[in-house]
């Protein structure tokens, strides 16, 4: 971005690069809107993703390049990750930088980056859909509430992303998740049609398919963003740590925002008619926190007091295991192009199973699903081929599940850190119980040796590695632990959850908030649950419904200048503090 352009006023101003972010420009910029892109990372060359000559070593055991990284990079919660991967630590934040803070006893592993793309560049790039299971949880068994919106609203929305983005799959015929717009097939290998065919006779409520999984993008411009570049109407701001959204105290509306330089500290104001916030859930909920204003004391488009409430994350359970009659097998899967980073993406995806249509079948409410990987990793001749995976359990949206901001600790720039206070139900202890339980027998019954079953609460059994020493075991049990916090699915969600009642939410079903309309919040912080999938795909559709909203508001003259939405809605009186 160039000086003369900080002065500049836009019609859109959209803060954050990742999935929502990315899908965000691409929407506007093709309705022909002027809009400025701010990101608090660098943009990052495709010269950078290089791979280190070391290797990881088996999981939990890599402790001297994880200690590394907590040393030299101050990494000292990125590197807890379970799958932990030295080549992309770069590109993870510093946490002695960018840090968060948890209640006294609890534990949360907010695994980031910060880059152009945001996770679109580490993440598994498995992409599901969400259904009716999800948008509809709490009229299927009571709990919650429901969204807004149902399937059919974002199913094509879904089919818009997919296209962007390009994705591999299948066509499995399956009500959750739906079918989507593939640009090829997915791929199973050897061992995992073995598993299938055991799995799904056995258990034939058990559906074992392939991932979707997004195409690579070699350039690392997500395809977002790519398309809005083409446009001619994008400016990108990278290096912007935004500090808060800025209010026009008149009109009430928002009115841009402002933001730190990363490298200098220089702060700096940018102005736009729109702004579309799509930072990633806790971010999303740190900065509305942060930019509170005398009509908003307790957070920007709290009206309701919920800003921040109704967190989530997914609960887990890894497994890693032998195949003994497979030594030396594994299939490289032809069905889509390697990435020359990250390789291939793909496995199996056992859908969620649980308490379906309806009836109530477990001990507990929702479910989870799993998916795994077997055969797909190059071994000896005379080594055993791996498998494993995990599964991820639905969290209950619950008041209690907290974001908020520190009141002493700041990040390098001076902004308040985000303070996470997130806990386990006892739906969601047993709830997990039963995943490792599950995975377990699944296993067991393919004839594969278990190395460990370990989750968010626990490991099911005290016999771990059975290759490995005494001290080796000790050590990986301590490590287990921290890779398997609460936090580990990097799916966490809600806080700035949708609705039909602005008592009851933060955004209405375009995203756009009650108290602000020239406001959205479009990442996973608007939803209302969390359900078994990734929130990846979902995030992009609800933003690409949220812009259509916004193209058709500007055609029509409605989110034109703030002037004119003045009249469409005057902000709430936030409440006081109790």
């Amino acid at each position: 971005m160039k000086e003369q352009d900080i002065e500049r006023h836009f019609y859109a101003i959209v803060v954050g690069s990742g999935p929502g972010g990315s899908t965000a420009v691409r929407e506007l910029t093709e309705a022909g809107m002027d809009v400025l892109l701010l990101e608090a990372g660098p943009e990052r060359s495709e010269a950078e993703f290089v791979r280190p000559e070391e290797e990881p070593g088996a999981l939990g055991m890599d402790i001297i390049p994880r200690a590394k990284d907590m040393l030299i990079r101050g990494q000292v919660r990125q590197a807890c990750r379970a799958f932990f991967d030295g080549g992309v630590s770069p590109f993870m934040v510093n946490d002695l930088e960018d840090p968060y803070t948890t209640p006294l006893g609890q534990s949360y592993l907010w695994i980031r980056s910060k880059m152009l793309g945001g996770r679109m560049q580490t993440y598994g790039r498995v992409l599901q859909r969400m259904g009716n299971l999800d948008f509809k949880a709490a009229s299927l068994d009571g709990y919650g509430e429901d969204w807004p919106i149902e399937y059919a609203d974002l199913e094509p929305y879904y089919d818009r992303v997919e296209e962007l983005v390009g994705v591999y799959g299948d066509k499995d015929g399956l009500d959750q998740p739906a079918d989507g717009k593939y640009i090829g097939p997915g791929f199973l290998s050897t061992i995992e049609k073995e598993f299938k065919a055991k799995v799904e006779t056995r258990w034939p409520e058990r559906k074992v398919i392939s991932w979707r999984v997004q195409a690579p993008f070699e350039d690392r411009i997500p395809p977002g963003i790519a398309a809005a570049r083409r446009t001619g109407r994008l400016v990108t701001r990278t290096n912007a740590v935004v500090s808060r959204i800025t209010v026009n105290p008149r009109s009430g509306l928002a009115s841009g925002a402002e933001f730190v330089d990363r490298v200098t500290k220089r702060r700096h104001r940018v102005f736009g008619d729109v702004v579309v916030l799509a930072a990633s859930t806790i971010e999303s909920i740190r900065l509305l926190l942060n930019s509170g204003t005398t009509a908003f004391p307790d957070g920007l488009a709290n009206s309701s007091g919920l800003l921040g409430h109704y967190f989530m994350d997914q609960t887990t359970a890894l497994c890693f295991a032998d195949v003994p009659d497979r030594p030396g097998s594994w299939d490289e899967d032809t069905a889509q192009p390697a990435d020359s980073f990250h390789g291939r993406a793909g496995g199996i995806l056992i859908p969620r199973f649980q308490n379906l249509d309806g009836r109530r079948t477990e001990r507990y409410l929702r479910g989870f699903d799993y998916q795994g990987i077997g055969g797909r990793s190059p071994v000896p001749p005379d080594v055993p081929a791996v498998f494993g995976g995990d599964a991820m359990g639905e969290m209950l949206p619950r008041y209690d599940n907290y974001v908020g901001v520190s009141r002493r600790v700041k990040d390098k720039w001076g902004i308040p850190a985000p303070r996470i206070d997130c806990t386990l139900s006892a739906n969601e202890r047993m709830m997990t119980e039963d995943m490792m339980k599950a995975i377990r027998e699944m296993v067991e019954y393919a004839g594969y040796r278990i190395n460990f079953i370990g989750s968010t609460v626990g490991l099911d059994s005290s016999k771990v590695w059975p290759d490995f020493n005494p001290l080796q075991r000790q050590i990986f049990k301590v490590g287990i632990r921290m890779s398997q916090s609460l936090g580990a699915a990097i799916h966490e969600c809600g806080g700035a959850r949708m609705g039909s009642d602005p008592k009851k939410s933060v955004v209405n079903n375009v995203n756009q908030t009650w108290d602000i309309p020239n406001l959205f919040v479009t990442d996973a912080s608007s939803f209302v649950t969390n359900g078994t999938v990734g929130p990846t795909l979902t995030i992009m559709a609800l933003t690409s419904r949220a812009c259509k909203f916004i193209a058709e508001q500007h055609a029509s003259g409605g989110l034109t200048r703030p002037t004119e939405l003045a009249a469409v809605e005057q902000p709430r009186k936030s409440p006081s503090k109790a």
